[in-house]
C-alpha cells in the first residue's frame, strides 16, 4: 500500500510538473476576466485561447483545442485596436491637430498611453492598461553596469536607443506643456521621462504592423502602429510560421497559423526572422536555439587584427566605410558572414593587390593568400569573442554571487 501511494504521489508530482511545463491557466485572474469582458463589449468573440504562465516564455496564450496549419488563431475587431485614430478621437485630438510642428504618430500613441494611465479608473482603456507590463527589459531600460556587460556592438545600439528616447523627451516637452488645460496636475509630473520611457517601450515592443493613411496633423514618419489587446500576449518563436494582417472584409486583425499546435500548449507566432541582438533591442528577450542567431563584430575588434604600420590601412578603412562594410559584420551558425569575410579580404590585401579592392566588393577572389589570411583572421576573431563571452559570463556570475551574499547577510542581521 505504501508503495502504491508513493507511486501515486510521484505520478501526481509528474502531472503537476508537466502541467506547469505546458502552462498554468491564468484566465481566472481578475485582470484577465475584466479584459475579456471589455473585449467582448467591443465585438471580440471568445476564442480557444487562454492566458497562461509558461516555464520558458512567461506570460502567453494557450489553446484549448489542437490547431492545424491553416487555422485562424485570433481575429481582433478594429474597435479593439488602439491606433492614432483612437488618439485623435480622444480629448487629445484637438491639441494634436493644432500643434506645430506636427507630432509623430509614435509620440501621439505614447502621449495617449501616458494620459490614459494617469486617468486611472476614469480611462475606458483601463482593462488593457492593467495587463500591460509595469516595466520592460529592453536595453533602453537597463542600468549602465548591465549594459557594459553586453557585447560592444550591442552596447552601442543600447546607448543609441537610450539617446533616442532622451531626445524624444526633450523635443516633446513643449508639446506636453501645451496639454496643461486637460489636467489638474502639472503636466511636468505626468509626462516625465520615466512615463515616456514606459510608453515608448510599450509601443515599440507590442504594436502590430498596420498601415494607416497619412494625416496632415502628423509628421511624415510612417503611421504603421496598432496596439492589439489580448493578441499581444502571443509570444515569439523563430520556428513557427503565421500569416497576419488586417482583413478589410471582416474589419479585424487576423492571425492564421501555418504550423500545428497541440491542445493546451502555448500558441506561438513569429515576429520576424530576427537574430537575438534584434530581439533584445526591440522586444527585451532572446530566443533559445534561434536559427537566425548572429554574433556581431565591431569595427574596433576587426581592426585590432591588422597592423597600424600598413601604409594602405587608412585607405582600406575608408573604402569599407564608404561602402558600408564596417557595420553588421557577423558570425552565424555557418561561420563568418559574406560581409565580414569581404571586410577581412579588403583589409588583408597586400600592397601589390590593393588596386583589386573593387573586385573583392563584387565577390571575386583576388588570390589564394588573401583568402587564406582572411579566413585565418576570422578564426582568431571568433576565438577572441568566445573568450570574451566566457569572461563576461564569469563577471555576471560573480556579480550575482556578491549580490546574493549581501542579501543573505542583510537577512541575517535583520
Amino acid at each position: 500500500m505504501k508503495k502504491s501511494r508513493g507511486r501515486t504521489g510521484r505520478n501526481r508530482r509528474r502531472k503537476h510538473l508537466k502541467s506547469f511545463m505546458d502552462g498554468v491557466n491564468c484566465s481566472h485572474k481578475l485582470e484577465y476576466i475584466k479584459l475579456k469582458k471589455w473585449l467582448k463589449e467591443r465585438g471580440f468573440e471568445d476564442s480557444n485561447l487562454r492566458p497562461a504562465e509558461f516555464w520558458e516564455t512567461g506570460r502567453g496564450l494557450m489553446t484549448t483545442k489542437a490547431l492545424q496549419a491553416g487555422d485562424l488563431i485570433i481575429s481582433l475587431p478594429e474597435k479593439c485596436l488602439l491606433t492614432t485614430g483612437t488618439v485623435l478621437s480622444s480629448c487629445l485630438g484637438g491639441h494634436i491637430e493644432k500643434w506645430k510642428p506636427p507630432v509623430s504618430p509614435l509620440l501621439a500613441l505614447c502621449t495617449f498611453l501616458i494620459a490614459e494611465k494617469h486617468a486611472g479608473q476614469k480611462s475606458p482603456w483601463k482593462p488593457y492598461l492593467d495587463v500591460l507590463p509595469k516595466a520592460y527589459t529592453c536595453p533602453a531600460c537597463l542600468e549602465p553596469d548591465i549594459i557594459n556587460l553586453l557585447p560592444k556592438p550591442l552596447q552601442k545600439k543600447a546607448q543609441e536607443q537610450k539617446m533616442l528616447i532622451q531626445e524624444l523627451f526633450q523635443s516633446s516637452r513643449a508639446f506636453f506643456s501645451s496639454l496643461q488645460p486637460l489636467f489638474a496636475e502639472d503636466t511636468g509630473n505626468i509626462f516625465n521621462f520615466s512615463a515616456l520611457q514606459w510608453a515608448w517601450c510599450t509601443v515599440n515592443t507590442r504594436t502590430i504592423y498596420m498601415k494607416h493613411p497619412h494625416r496632415e496633423c502628423f509628421s511624415l514618419e510612417p503611421d504603421v502602429y496598432a496596439l492589439a489587446p489580448y493578441l499581444d500576449l502571443l509570444n515569439h518563436s523563430p520556428n513557427v510560421q503565421v500569416k497576419a494582417g488586417f482583413n478589410e472584409q471582416t474589419r479585424s486583425y487576423e492571425i492564421w497559423t501555418d504550423s500545428q499546435c497541440k491542445k493546451y500548449q502555448e500558441v506561438l507566432i513569429c515576429y520576424g526572422p530576427h537574430d537575438n541582438q534584434r530581439l533584445l533591442l526591440e522586444y527585451g528577450f532572446v530566443a533559445t536555439d534561434n536559427p537566425h542567431s548572429s554574433v556581431y563584430v565591431s569595427a574596433d575588434t576587426l581592426l585590432k587584427y591588422f597592423s597600424p604600420l600598413d601604409k594602405q590601412r587608412e585607405a582600406k578603412v575608408s573604402i569599407l566605410k564608404d561602402h558600408d562594410f564596417l557595420e553588421n559584420l557577423t558570425f552565424g551558425w555557418e561561420g563568418p558572414s559574406w560581409r565580414l569575410l569581404t571586410a577581412l579580404k579588403v583589409l588583408s590585401l597586400a600592397a601589390d593587390e590593393f588596386a583589386c579592392w573593387r573586385r573583392i566588393l563584387l565577390g571575386d577572389v583576388t588570390s589564394a593568400r588573401n583568402e587564406q589570411q582572411a579566413l585565418g583572421t576570422a578564426a582568431k576573431i571568433c576565438q577572441f569573442l568566445i573568450e570574451e563571452t566566457q569572461h563576461v559570463l564569469l563577471q555576471g556570475q560573480q556579480s550575482c554571487d556578491a549580490l546574493w551574499a549581501q542579501q543573505t547577510a542583510k537577512r541575517t542581521q535583520d
